[in-house]
């Protein structure tokens, strides 16, 4: 059908890491199996991207992002090569469909193959296409739901390009938040029950845009985006304190702005942060049967900011917790406990994709 948009691998012969190419930085992170279900972290690194390498997540400048890649890998320091790669949403077209149950897979492709073609709004032969089998059918008992991924071939070759000459090898292309979901039900084990019967607002705050997602028992019931992120905050600090862009995303990360920095710029950023996460709740509880959430989780690059939990919980007067996929986790004597949990949130797309190693053969 393709190239794999999450093709399942035979995971005991390769290990894998999980690379994320996001708008700011490159992030690795490498899992590997610990006892009877739980994980442990080996090594993960950010690395952050020249401006403007990635834009509106198509890959703009080739040269710098494999660079970055090249450099993330070696501050890596695994003899790993292979990776598993995600698209941004924007490049995928993402459907479900119903199907008879039982379908051989020659039938189940070429029923995947038709459906496609209804709804593609481009030439077959110019797309990768691929399909998940998500389970039976809640509502018909025969039937099967099955995910359709689609994707411009050029959006993908571009990030296996990326790889190739970063000297690594994509074998697993996924979904970005297909693999933030993946990332997610570690953390809902985290809540209450589970997470059972509850509306958890998953917040993904990243350097240009912020997504909502809404889920409750695992399914996704509502998401959209809006145009906000963290660069915002990186541009105020160019232009106060007359640093270069890197400089200023570095500082930031680092936290060695100078006095006055907090007052000035981190906290209204902040605010504003929350009224955003507000505002895109109000935007959830119009267009739904719903009026509320349980739970705020923040993710992205912006949950590393300290407080801003208690930013957004003050405004929106609902539970906000920082995500960390790792919380369960052992970590390996080379990675500093402290520094992932800073920067935890801001890796559940490259945790997701590491996961891919443990999917059953």
């Amino acid at each position: 059908m393709g190239f794999d948009i999450s093709k399942l691998l035979n995971t005991k012969a390769r290990p894998l890491i999980g690379l994320d190419i996001s708008s700011s930085a490159v992030k690795l992170v490498e899992l590997t199996a610990h006892g009877k279900d739980g994980y442990r972290v080996e090594r993960y690194t950010i690395e952050v991207l020249p401006k403007d390498a990635v834009s509106d997540g198509n890959i703009a400048n080739l040269e710098g992002v494999v660079d970055c890649v090249r450099r993330a890998w070696k501050r890596l320091g695994t003899s790993t090569r292979n990776v598993a790669m995600a698209l941004p949403g924007s490049a995928v077209i993402t459907k479900k469909i119903i199907v008879p149950a039982g379908l051989r897979d020659e039938e189940l492709e070429a029923q995947v193959e038709s459906e496609a073609n209804q709804y593609i709004p481009f030439a077959i032969d110019e797309v990768n296409l691929d399909y998940q089998i998500i389970g039976p059918s809640p509502s018909v008992p025969d039937e099967m739901e099955v995910l359709i991924a689609a994707s411009k071939k050029e959006r993908v070759e571009d990030r296996v390009a990326v790889a190739d000459a970063a000297g690594l090898k994509a074998v697993v292309v996924d979904v970005e938040s297909l693999a933030t979901l993946s990332a997610f039900e570690l953390i809902e084990r985290q809540l209450p029950d589970g997470g059972e019967n509850q509306v958890i607002a998953l917040i993904d705050a990243g350097a240009n845009v912020m997504t909502l997602t809404v889920l409750r028992n695992g399914q996704q019931i509502y998401a959209r985006e809006q145009a906000f992120g963290g660069g915002q905050l990186t541009q105020d600090i160019t232009r106060h304190y007359g640093m270069t862009h890197e400089d200023a995303e570095a500082a930031k990360r680092a936290g060695s702005l100078p006095e006055g920095y907090e007052a000035e710029l981190l906290n209204p950023f902040m605010e504003n942060l929350a009224l955003e996460v507000s505002r895109a709740l109000q935007f959830f509880f119009t267009s739904t049967q719903y009026n509320q959430v349980d739970h705020i989780v923040l993710a992205g690059g912006c949950a590393v900011i300290p407080g801003i939990d208690e930013v957004v919980a003050t405004r929106t007067q609902v539970n906000t917790l920082i995500a960390n996929p790792f919380a369960n986790m052992i970590v390996s004597d080379r990675v500093r406990a402290k520094s992932l949990l800073a920067d935890s949130s801001s890796l559940m797309v490259a945790c997701g994709l590491a996961l891919r190693r443990f999917d059953p053969l």
